[in-house]
């Protein structure tokens, strides 16, 4: 229900140095003054972050470690039901702890020898084309806080859970992860905020919120389906649509709600062809084409 590179609460810094995060009024920890300082000091971790540096570990409490705990466990299950192949051997490659929040530099320290991606601390918004750029180097941008323990099965934003049980499981899969790299290099190589865009969008439909035929079953391989407790028992009943690059690339969604509009690949190498090929030689001219396309 959100993209990384544009859905976050806002961070300001304050003239002291510290780091205050802005949740709007319906954000589940709003009035919670803890949660809202433990926010505070964990985008602090990020906004002090240099890179080449081991990533801050943050404190968690043991309530935070609970609601890892039982996330963990029901997704799994759904995850047994709904995810693609190539995403459950990604889990069982990288082994991520079920009981406890595993620390951002321990996620990359199991993810590295996998497939060379790693791991770096965001306090908040990151620009999208730093966002997806750094994708071409093997870094991932990733939140450290977690949602608030009194709605363990929602977020409004995205939180570790999202980027370390979305994301991770999947940069643990060398085929996935050349997807990943592809489409940092394509943010790269665009020039114009439109290709650009066009280019999130495509990532939007696929790594976040794609699924995929298989075994003559639709599953699913997108972070953002298969970190959401509730998305991932719905997306079947959605509008699943054939993969398209024009119309990925120019539908509009709605981050605040469930996606009604999916896009399905026949099969992983069917994903790479399609997708894959375009990330790999897309330009501001061929994006320009496809988007005309759509109209």
């Amino acid at each position: 229900m959100f993209e990384e590179a544009q859905y976050f609460a806002p961070v300001a810094a304050q003239q002291d140095g510290s780091v205050v995060v802005e949740l709007s009024a319906s954000h589940p920890g709003f009035a919670d003054p803890v949660y809202r300082a433990r926010r505070n000091a964990i985008a602090g971790l990020a906004v002090n972050y240099r890179p080449g540096t081991p990533i801050p570990a943050a404190e968690y409490t043991e309530q935070e470690h609970e609601v890892w705990a039982l996330v963990t466990r029901e997704l799994a299950v759904k995850h047994a039901k709904y995810a693609t192949a190539e995403y459950l051997d990604g889990v069982d490659r990288l082994g991520l702890p079920q009981e406890r929040i595993p620390q951002l530099e321990e996620v990359s320290r199991l993810l590295e020898p996998l497939t060379g991606f790693r791991y770096l601390p965001a306090a908040g918004l990151v620009p999208l084309r730093d966002f997806y750029g750094v994708l071409a180097d093997g870094y991932f941008h990733s939140t450290q806080y977690i949602r608030h323990h009194s709605v363990p099965f929602y977020t409004p934003e995205p939180d570790v859970i999202h980027e370390v049980i979305g994301h991770a499981n999947a940069l643990a899969s060398s085929r996935y992860a050349a997807l990943y790299r592809l489409a940092g290099q394509a943010a790269r190589r665009v020039q114009s905020d439109e290709a650009l865009e066009f280019v999130s969008k495509v990532f939007w439909f696929t790594l976040e919120f794609g699924v995929m035929r298989e075994a003559g079953e639709l599953k699913a391989y997108g972070a953002g389906i298969l970190s959401s407790y509730g998305e991932i028992e719905e997306f079947r009943g959605m509008d699943i649509r054939p993969l398209d690059l024009s119309a990925m690339g120019t539908t509009h969604y709605d981050i605040t709600k469930y996606q009604d509009v999916l896009f399905r690949a026949d099969s992983l190498q069917h994903l790479e062809d399609v997708v894959g090929d375009f990330w790999d030689t897309c330009d501001d001219d061929s994006i320009a084409k496809l988007i005309a396309a759509a109209v």
